[in-house]
């Protein structure tokens, strides 16, 4: 899978010091600046310590399964046109390279949401989706229980606010509150995709 992430930090220089500190034990694969420039960090084949503790569909170690794209932004700012052009460059190759599908495209805070908000509510999934580089619902489902779509997406177990949160920084960003019939009927359409896998 593909593990998108955002730094946290204030430019590329923090970012690079910290990524490149073997006593910080963080890693990742590829870092993209805000100007475009993208930056191979750790081999495909090599594991890099991006993701940390959680799971994802089941899964757990999530470091030995993924390629970890670390996108320079402090999660305060909108990601800048350059960095996402260079994104949507960078995902279709690794994709293809390694047999990626966009279900498997997912963010920091789908596999730890008790942990991780990032890559956050100003990332761009819509355009990712667009060009079949991550997972869009089309249109709305069922009005379902939302924990049973939840699990069958494969969001790991955490305390209820948590993964409500994770869900919507994907799939309904402007979302706030209490969940609504929009939140299960969005969940119920994404989980009809891991439905039929």
């Amino acid at each position: 899978m593909i593990v998108l992430h955002y730094t946290g930090m204030r430019g590329l220089a923090d970012a690079l010091a910290r990524l490149c500190d073997m006593s910080a034990q963080v890693s990742a694969h590829y870092l993209i600046c805000p100007q475009g420039r993208i930056l191979q960090l750790v081999a495909d084949e090599m594991r890099a310590w991006h993701a940390g503790a959680g799971s994802w569909t089941g899964l757990g170690d999530i470091n030995s399964r993924s390629i970890g794209i670390e996108l320079v932004n402090s999660g305060a700012q909108p990601f800048p046109e350059p960095q996402m052009r260079a994104l949507d460059s960078l995902l279709p190759v690794l994709m293809a390279r390694h047999g990626i599908a966009p279900r498997d495209v997912i963010g920091h805070s789908d596999m730890a949401p008790e942990r991780k908000d990032d890559p956050g509510p100003r990332f761009d999934w819509p355009r990712l989706a667009r060009q079949a580089l991550a997972l869009a619902p089309s249109g709305l489902g069922a009005d379902r229980p939302l924990a049973e779509s939840l699990n069958t997406i494969g969001y790991p177990p955490a305390p209820w606010d948590k993964r409500l949160q994770a869900f919507r920084f994907r799939f309904h960003p402007t979302a706030t509150g209490p969940e609504t019939a929009t939140d299960r009927r969005r969940a119920d359409a994404v989980a009809q995709v891991f439905r039929t896998r």
